[in-house]
């Protein structure tokens, strides 16, 4: 056994390493969500403009799970889901991290400005300090409503592929921001109720350790029907239209179809199928994200091309 701590161990680190210290798996979500503002916004930019900004945002993103796993170093190592990332695995220091983070923060953010314009680098520095000192440093681990307020941080892309295009906001961006905002937390708490027992080593106060799985599942329910409303609304607005409207309602027909029958389960029948409904219900809420942001894309194109709206 080696008598050198994880802290110690430099220079093993290659660049798989570094690469899932941006949690490549969120920032995809953050390129598409980042993306499809770019793409519905009213005002059409250079393609190289859009292109190198979407670079910058994802860098940003990046930055952003960098600073996080550097942060969150000593809970990583007590749960089975994250004990593997570089930093608990010893394969990057946690200094190397923190460095790896801010110069990354600080370029996307600086040529995410020069490239389009100064709000949309100032609102992407915004959501890594959001992300980082309000979600990671604060909320995380003090209240249960962690998830919900910090889930802030992972709707703002869109209204940052916005801003790029417009250099502002407006209603259709807080829009999808609200789509994000509000699908967040039936989609985190699904996970954690098959990984309570992470979350509780961990320490980190998650609706289903500090109220369990019932309150849990309720409130799974409750955002559920509060977030379709918000979907299927947004095809009343300037990026909507039927076809969105129509991917929408099956989308959300399906989605409080599954919150239905996760709040109806009980722990006994859960732990029997080991936690099957829940995980499909997990994975069908980022296939209900990915559906809604590819039809408003789908919309604009169908608008683009003169047919499609109301």
């Amino acid at each position: 056994m080696s008598d050198i701590s994880f802290q110690d161990r430099t220079g093993e680190a290659g660049a798989g390493d570094f690469l899932a210290l941006l949690k490549p798996r969120v920032m995809s979500l953050v390129v598409f969500t980042a993306l499809a503002g770019l793409l519905v916004a009213p005002v059409g930019v250079h393609p190289f403009v859009g292109f190198t900004a979407i670079i910058f945002i994802a860098l940003g993103g990046g930055a952003s799970g960098a600073l996080n796993m550097w942060y969150d170093a000593d809970i990583d190592r007590l749960m089975r889901r994250t004990a593997s990332r570089p930093i608990p695995a010893g394969r990057i220091s946690e200094g190397e991290a923190l460095g790896f983070g801010l110069g990354l923060g600080g370029i996307s953010c600086v040529m995410l400005a020069l490239a389009a314009n100064v709000f949309a680098g100032l609102f992407l520095a915004f959501t890594i300090f959001f992300y980082v000192v309000v979600y990671s440093m604060w909320l995380k681990r003090r209240t249960p409503q962690n998830i919900v307020i910090g889930g802030a941080a992972g709707a703002f892309p869109p209204m940052i592929g916005w801003a790029v295009a417009t250099g502002g906001i407006s209603v259709e961006s807080v829009a999808m921001f609200a789509l994000i905002f509000l699908w967040t937390p039936p989609h985190f708490w699904s996970l954690a109720l098959f990984m309570r027992d992470d979350y509780s080593n961990a320490g980190v106060p998650m609706l289903t350790v500090t109220h369990g799985r019932k309150v849990t599942r309720t409130q799974i329910l409750l955002y559920t029907l509060i977030l379709a409303p918000v979907a299927v609304g947004t095809a009343f607005t300037s990026i909507g239209g039927p076809l969105y409207l129509t991917v929408a309602l099956v989308l959300n027909a399906l989605f409080i179809r599954g919150a239905w029958r996760l709040w109806r389960r009980d722990e006994a029948a859960a732990e029997a199928e080991k936690y099957a409904t829940e995980k499909r219900f997990f994975y069908f809420s980022l296939l209900y994200l990915f559906g809604h942001f590819a039809a408003l894309i789908a919309q604009k194109a169908v608008l683009t091309l003169g047919f499609g709206g109301w």
